[in-house]
């Protein structure tokens, strides 16, 4: 339970992201529910949602190099190398926050945190493009060119939220009484509040999903699990290949002829 404490104390100053024991109980665990990658189909509309916004550069990173979300908030320009024959990224750096205020670590959460990410096409223009409009030294960074506090996190992510179908509850002060408005989008409605928001998904989006589709995608493109890994920067092979095989297994329909052909003698 002292441990269980301790991660809640982390929690609440936002050093971590998540309790990682608050499923945990003298009863035992509750099971947590599967991560899920996103379809083509959600990246496309994910991607044409927050197009041109702050958003965006964060949201290409997590898809296309499969960072993690201090490895995004910490990266620097000087290890995005993109006048290369071979695009790629290095990753050397975390980001966390103490009090809301950004802490940038080069010491590493594992040693296979510390990788470098072949970049594809799509990307490299991204960053090219990006890097061209930054007066920062950080390639994800707030008005100042300074890394994202906590907050100011939320507040680029929001940007996702309020582009989908999520039902939700604002607090509004109307002559000192604090009354909950709740709102209810509907896809394809423009934002009654804000014409320039439109409600164009009806899924909702993590950090860690966009991470999550990298990956998955990497497995569907037939890489083999040790590369996944690496790219992946995970440090226990197990969970690579956990991921692995739900990607790659979980399709009765194409393992019935291995099966078959295993017993059918």
């Amino acid at each position: 339970m002292l441990m269980k404490c301790i991660f809640y104390s982390a929690e609440d100053s936002h050093i971590i992201d998540e309790n990682p024991a608050k499923k945990l109980s003298a009863k035992g665990g509750v099971p947590q529910k599967g991560k899920e990658a996103l379809s083509d189909e959600q990246v496309e509309l994910l991607l044409d949602a927050v197009k041109d916004l702050p958003p965006y550069v964060f949201v290409m990173l997590g898809l296309y190099a499969g960072l993690r979300r201090e490895e995004i908030l910490a990266l620097k320009w000087d290890c995005v190398h993109l006048d290369v024959e071979a695009p790629y990224l290095s990753v050397r750096r975390a980001w966390h926050t103490e009090h809301n205020r950004p802490v940038i670590l080069t010491e590493l959460k594992t040693k296979a945190a510390r990788r470098d990410v072949p970049l594809p096409k799509c990307l490299v223009e991204c960053l090219k493009e990006a890097k061209e409009k930054s007066t920062s030294e950080y390639v994800v960074a707030n008005s100042e060119g300074e890394p994202l506090s906590y907050t100011q996190f939320k507040r680029v992510w929001q940007y996702i939220v309020t582009r989908s179908t999520k039902e939700r509850t604002y607090v509004r002060y109307v002559n000192g009484e604090k009354i909950k408005h709740t709102v209810s989008p509907v896809l394809g409605e423009v934002a009654p509040h804000n014409g320039k928001v439109t409600y164009s998904m009806d899924f909702q989006v993590t950090p860690h999903q966009l991470r999550h589709t990298y990956i998955t995608n990497l497995i569907y493109a037939q890489v083999d699990p040790k590369t996944v890994q690496y790219l992946a920067g995970h440090e226990n092979s197990k969970i690579t290949m956990d991921i692995y095989a739900k990607v790659k297994y979980n399709k009765p329909i194409e393992l019935a002829a291995v099966v078959t052909g295993a017993f059918g003698q």
